[in-house]
């Protein structure tokens, strides 16, 4: 895929360029508690105000369903973009305000306030149009949604002859999920995880079709083990997917793709810090107990599938890994990859928590912001807010 990026901008000294950004972020009373999103936007937000723009920073947080909801509001979010980019952040109370104060980056409310936002609606396009003179994409986080602010607007910039480009961070992931996609240094093994099988068929399909090897942890491997027949007590099964699972598995068998389960998990009959747990067979659960993490045999294997391995994607936990009964696991994987001589990607904001609490993300080439986006992507789905960047579109 080829998009158009900052090199084909051109002068914009001087300009208003609306750049849609990514600060989608957890907040806690009314305070960020990680601001790597935030970060992700910094590099392309620095290099358009070094070329000479003013911005009108745009984005979404949480999921007010078009209403305004005070705690997500944007404002604690313009304070620590301030800190990060080292200049000052003009924050509106207003998503399309008639007319934009004298700063040099400004920050409009949350675009979800206005429920024209998820519609696509081309006049909320419109009137975000007006404040602008060209359009940057940094929100890779965002391109597989067909909103206004990611196809509507930047339609409506080149349809006016007005430049409409991807930043930085979203060139980054396109070239490097893209690498996955095309090219990647072999064997290539995927590491999911995660709470719902459901939540990633399609990229199991895909990944059946490009990886050598595929390792499934976490709750949703429960499926998997149930679908070939075993026994996993009171532990997380989607029952409406299982024939899914089974024409997935039979796909990667047919491919000769090894996919990598659980052997043994640690159980418990509930999700506590507290309560007492045991080492069982992933495929013999007992009734009434949960498998909430992956047991010592299963490390060891899944680690034996990690060595050697010339590109590694990681996008899910192994287990309930905010629990420390239940995190030796993800932190197993965690330093399986970091310690890797493969190119490493990982993605989804579990995972991404997880090495950041190991002090391993500089240990990996590249952080996906994308969650659901990145996912997308690797299914090889077309994402709206790429197909707009697009050389020729």
């Amino acid at each position: 895929m080829t998009i158009r990026t900052l090199d084909a901008l051109g002068d914009v000294a001087g300009a208003r360029v609306f750049l849609r950004a990514d600060l989608n972020v957890p907040l806690h009373d009314g305070a960020v508690t990680d601001d790597t999103r935030i970060q992700g936007v910094v590099p392309t937000a620095r290099e358009l105000l070094e070329r000479g723009a003013r911005l009108v920073v745009a984005s979404h947080l949480g999921r007010p369903k078009g209403t305004v909801v005070d705690e997500l509001r944007l404002a604690p979010i313009g304070g620590v973009l301030a800190e990060r980019l080292g200049a000052p952040v003009t924050t509106l109370d207003e998503v399309t305000p008639d007319t934009l104060p004298d700063a040099d980056v400004v920050l409009l409310e949350n675009l979800r306030f206005d429920p024209r936002e998820e519609a696509n609606d081309v006049v909320f396009a419109g009137a975000l149009a007006e404040l602008a003179d060209a359009y940057v994409d940094d929100a890779f986080g965002a391109v597989h949604r067909a909103h206004a602010s990611v196809v509507a607007l930047p339609e409506l910039m080149i349809a006016s002859g007005r430049a409409a480009v991807a930043g930085r961070l979203v060139e980054r992931e396109v070239a490097v999920l893209g690498r996955l996609l095309e090219a990647p240094a072999r064997p290539f093994v995927a590491v999911l995880g995660g709470a719902k099988v459901s939540d990633k068929l399609g990229v199991i399909a895909s990944l059946t079709e490009r990886v050598d090897a595929l390792v499934i942890g976490g709750a949703m491997a429960f499926t998997l083990i149930a679908a070939a027949g075993g026994k996993v007590g009171a532990s997380l099964v989607e029952d409406d997917r299982i024939e899914d699972i089974q024409r997935a598995l039979a796909a990667a068998r047919d491919r000769d793709v090894p996919v990598y389960l659980p052997e043994d998990v640690i159980a418990a009959h509930a999700i506590d810090a507290d309560v007492p747990t045991e080492v069982v067979p992933a495929d013999a659960v007992p009734e009434g107990l949960m498998g909430l993490d992956i047991g010592p045999a299963t490390i060891a294997s899944f680690t034996a599938a990690l060595a050697g391995a010339g590109s590694i994607l990681w996008n899910g936990p192994m287990g309930v890994f905010e629990l420390e009964p239940f995190a030796r696991g993800t932190r197993a994987i965690a330093h399986a990859c970091a310690t890797s001589d493969a190119f490493t990607v990982v993605g989804g904001g579990d995972s991404l928590a997880a090495i950041k609490r190991e002090n391993l993300a500089s240990a990996f080439d590249h952080l996906s912001t994308g969650g659901g986006a990145s996912l997308e992507f690797l299914e090889g789905r077309p994402l709206p807010g790429l197909t707009v960047l697009q050389d020729g579109a």
